[in-house]
């Protein structure tokens, strides 16, 4: 059996008490938990508002993880086991489908020594383990020990519609075009908006200059996909809200939308209940060295109940709806040099990241890659040691910490500036709530926010990185030091879009 754990939601150790009383939580100006329970938003002038992040997570949130009935256990073999595993996964992804799963593949306890990465390409497959007595041992020349998915391609169909908004909030559920004729609802679209010379510009991002050399922060387009939820006359409606703006001031031609059709995405997989383990590295993160899983082009999949050891840049997520929960990453030595390697990276959409904890030194606890758009959450996550929560670059949107701590190192929505090839404004539209970290670095992007609400830590304030001065607009704090209701963001957001049970199927009671 998996280890679901029921979670009584509470926020601790604020400021050395050992846990905050629900009566002592204040309320946030930005979001106000009504008597009843609602919730009430504050907008910003130009309408936009923190976003539902409700959405995050497998089947789009509030949906329990299935116990999907074993096919086949594999037994450790002597030797190298990769293409013992992956035989056995292959013969699996053979057998027909059945409410979408074809089965798990259950390992029995023992040693795997595995020196190839072993694939989960197909529909409807669970590599199962029996704990952490099932142990995949990364051997031979430095890989990657699981690739989930890889193979989506999305290809854009029909007419091309502009957006006739003079301005849609983050936040929005719903836009004008110029035609909406051939939409319809559950069609899935790309809403995309050029990136021009005027909007880089006007994020201060037109001058970035390394060793004398020219930096590039973001071209071409940021690129949104959604499914349509109901067309009225020429107002689309769309299922999951918007995590950034589109000024027409700064997107001459304009914002356009397109429906979209993917093949090759690999639907209901998931990876469960067993322990990676590499070898002690101890290197920079140029040099070759073994990581533990990649998913790319997967939508509806989970990994869970996961031990990894002394990976670098561990899990890498990119796909869609999918749940990464209770994964325990360590480091017995930490990585070289000044870049740093990412145990998480958020490189999809609606993806939650629900109590992992990692122990080590030099490492991004979690980092998003370049114009990832959200809703992504990580919450009641732990990450012990000298590494930071840290949007990584060129503007992903609409991520939120909730109730995470950090103990040791920081949460920081910052400008990184000409650092790496000029990453830039890393995120916008960000928030940390109810959150622990020994420091907070909350930097405002033109024209967005970021929030950090109901925290508590160090507040710092910087220039962009290597300059002295000026220092760079704060974002906004709110309630600094003193938690606020409710005392989960995520979850209270949750429960009000489907209900109580909706908790209850993600490992949480009733909020009391």
């Amino acid at each position: 059996m998996h280890k679901i754990v029921a979670v009584m939601v509470s926020v601790t150790t604020w400021l050395g008490t050992a846990v905050a009383q629900h009566t002592a939580a204040a309320q946030s100006k930005w979001i106000k938990k009504t008597g009843s329970g609602t919730l009430e938003y504050t907008g910003t002038a130009k309408g936009d508002r923190i976003i539902d992040f409700s959405y995050a997570g497998y089947k789009g949130g509030g949906v329990r993880i299935p116990e999907i009935p074993a096919r086949v256990t594999v037994y450790p073999v002597a030797g190298d086991n990769a293409a013992h595993i992956q035989r056995i996964i292959d013969s699996v992804s053979q057998m027909p489908l059945q409410d979408g799963f074809r089965g798990a593949v259950v390992l029995a306890p023992g040693n795997y020594p595995c020196s190839q990465t072993i694939r989960l390409a197909s529909d409807g497959i669970v590599l199962r383990g029996s704990g952490e007595a099932s142990k995949i041992i990364m051997t031979g020349v430095p890989h990657v020990c699981f690739s989930i998915g890889e193979n989506l391609k999305t290809e854009r169909v029909g007419e091309a519609v502009f957006i006739t908004d003079a301005y849609v909030p983050s936040g929005a559920h719903q836009f004008t075009v110029a035609d909406g004729r051939n939409f319809s609802a559950g069609d899935e679209i790309a809403i995309s908006k050029p990136v021009t010379d005027s909007w880089v510009h006007f994020m201060g991002m037109d001058a970035l200059v390394r060793d004398g050399k020219e930096q590039t922060w973001i071209t071409g387009e940021l690129t949104t996909e959604r499914t349509i939820r109901a067309v009225k006359n020429n107002v689309i409606m769309i299922e999951v809200p918007l995590t950034d703006s589109y000024d027409a001031h700064f997107t001459a031609p304009g914002t356009t939308v397109q429906k979209i059709r993917r093949t090759g995405e690999v639907k209901n997989v998931g990876l469960e209940n067993l322990s990676i383990v590499a070898p002690e590295q101890s290197v920079t993160i140029s040099q070759q060295h073994h990581s533990a899983i990649r998913v790319k082009g997967v939508a509806d999949g989970w990994l869970r109940d996961l031990s990894i050891s002394n990976t670098v840049n561990s899990i890498a997520v990119s796909g869609r709806r999918i749940t990464v929960e209770n994964i325990d990453i360590q480091h017995t030595a930490s990585t070289i040099g000044a870049a740093k390697p990412a145990d998480l990276s958020a490189n999809g959409g609606q993806l939650l990241f629900n109590k992992c904890k990692i122990r080590g030194d030099n490492v991004f606890f979690l980092a998003t890659g370049a114009k990832v758009s959200g809703p992504n959450v990580l919450l009641n996550c732990t990450f012990s040691g000298n590494g930071w929560i840290q949007p990584h670059q060129r503007w992903a949107t609409g991520l939120l910490i909730d109730g995470c701590h950090v103990p040791d190192g920081g949460i920081d929505f910052m400008n990184r500036g000409e650092m790496g090839s000029g990453h830039g404004w890393s995120v916008g539209w960000a928030v940390a709530w109810n959150c622990v970290a020994k420091s907070y670095l909350n930097q405002q992007p033109p024209g967005a926010f970021n929030w950090v609400i109901g925290s508590s830590g160090e507040r710092q304030q910087k220039a962009m990185p290597f300059d002295k001065e000026p220092f760079l607009p704060e974002g906004v704090y709110d309630s600094h030091n003193k938690p606020v209701e409710p005392l989960s963001l995520y979850l209270q957001q949750l429960k009000l879009r489907l209900g109580p049970r909706a908790l209850e199927n993600i490992g949480y009671k009733e909020l009391r």
